[in-house]
This record gives structure tokens, sequence and C-alpha cells, in this order.
């Protein structure tokens, strides 16, 4: 049998993943209020007609495809 090779522990730490870095948060989201006015509010009418069209397409071929089996038997 091949002998097998030990792999030694690599216990170097950079500095700057050693040290903690304190993140500063927003006041409105240290007191537990959320963003507010200003928060992430996004459009996703496009995505809504996207996914209609898509439905509509889906749904005619399914019908064409019904179809096509009555006249192809």
């Amino acid at each position: 049998m091949a002998k097998k090779s030990k792999r030694r522990s690599n216990s170097y730490t950079p500095a700057s993943k050693a040290a903690k870095v304190e993140v500063q948060q927003p006041a409105a989201a240290a007191n537990g209020k959320g963003y507010g006015i200003t928060g992430f509010n996004p459009d996703y009418s496009p995505v809504k007609k996207d996914l209609i069209r898509i439905a509509i397409l889906a749904g005619t071929f399914f019908v064409i495809l019904v179809v096509l089996t009555f006249f192809l038997r």
C-alpha cells in the first residue's frame, strides 16, 4: 500500500483577519426601526409583465399540443 501523506495545519493568521473590525450601523437600524422612508422599495412591474407573457406563451403551446393530439391520432 502507498504511504499516506500527512498535512500540516497552517497556523499562520494575517494581522488583518486576526483583528476584529467593528462595523457601524445606521442609527435607524441600531434602534430597531428599520430604514423608514428611504428603505428598499423595488419595482417588480417589468418582472410581472415578463412572467405573464411567459405564462400566456406556455398556455398557448399547451393548448396547441392538446389540439394536435386530436388531429394526429
